[in-house]
């Protein structure tokens, strides 16, 4: 099951978290519209493709997975988990209720 966290407790918990890692698991053409800085894109509609690409990440790290709308994350993050990952987080909303930094 996914960690559903707001993006007060994503800001404080991606704060001092050493081993964190912001995935974003929108399409390319919504990474273009804006996206939170220092992540690593990769699209969840990519099926085995993303399976792929995601199973290469280092496990022992923690993600911090969004989407649009809170709703593609979730799902990257069961998924994950299954691939073996102790820690994802789901920012919920979605980027399109973050009001922190986006970059472009």
């Amino acid at each position: 099951m996914a960690n559903d966290i707001t993006q007060s407790e994503w800001e404080e918990l991606i704060a001092t978290d050493t081993d964190a890692v912001i995935l974003d698991v929108r399409t390319e053409d919504e990474v273009a519209e804006g996206y939170i800085p220092n992540m690593i894109n990769i699209d969840v509609r990519g099926g085995h493709d993303f399976i792929e690409a995601v199973d290469k990440l280092d496990k022992a790290k923690n993600y911090y997975v969004y989407c649009r709308s809170g709703m593609r994350s979730a799902q990257a993050c069961e998924l994950m988990r299954t691939l073996g990952f102790k820690t994802t987080y789901n920012l919920l909303g979605g980027i399109i209720e973050w009001d922190g930094e986006i970059a472009e």
